[in-house]
């Protein structure tokens, strides 16, 4: 698959060492491939991180932020900042600028983002690349989840293609560039 740009969320909270660190290598990785960064547009925590490591290496940003987190969330200076109304209208405009998906470590927003665009898969409205960051084992809980759902019957064995799982920058990188695009019609995995 050719991936253009990668959606990427994660937090702006939060600041755990090891996560920054691989952040900051991913984002250093995807500029030096000609990937752009597309992310939510702030300043703060690993987002700032991220854009911070595209920029320094010469990578291309671009951020989406809802005019009612701009001041809140220090929108970042020296990325192409897109400002969208609500956060539904910043969910679509990140998803259509994306060729892929990755979530690094992040709180509630993270999560739901993740889980929204593993859903979008499911049910056939799109066949980009997801890919779970799971550093330092952040997701290991949220994995055991899934399983359980499938072990209860909730969900299907069959969606664990839905995303993949990395534990670094070599491994995300090597499903982003070797990941098959899933074509499939709406309600094929519904």
């Amino acid at each position: 698959m050719d991936v253009r740009r990668v959606v990427v969320y994660c937090g702006t909270s939060a600041r755990d060492a090891a996560v920054e660190a691989e952040i900051r290598t991913f984002g250093k990785e995807i500029a030096s491939r000609g990937i752009a960064l597309v992310y939510g547009g702030s300043s703060l925590g690993l987002m700032g991180a991220l854009a911070d490591a595209v920029l320094s290496a010469g990578g291309k940003v671009i951020g989406v932020i809802p005019e009612a987190l701009v001041g809140r969330e220090a929108a970042h200076k020296g990325v192409e900042l897109r400002v969208v109304h609500t956060m539904h209208e910043r969910d679509q405009t990140m998803f259509d600028l994306g060729d892929a998906f990755v979530a690094f470590p992040g709180g509630f927003g993270t999560l739901d983002q993740l889980l929204e665009m593993i859903t979008w898969k499911q049910l056939g409205i799109h066949g980009k690349p997801v890919v779970i960051a799971n550093i330092s084992g952040y997701y290991d809980p949220l994995l055991q989840q899934f399983e359980n759902a499938i072990r209860s019957g909730y969900a299907r064995p069959e969606h664990r293609i839905l995303y993949g799982i990395a534990e670094n920058t070599r491994a995300l990188l090597t499903f982003l560039e070797g990941a098959p695009v899933m074509q499939r019609k709406s309600g094929d995995w519904a």
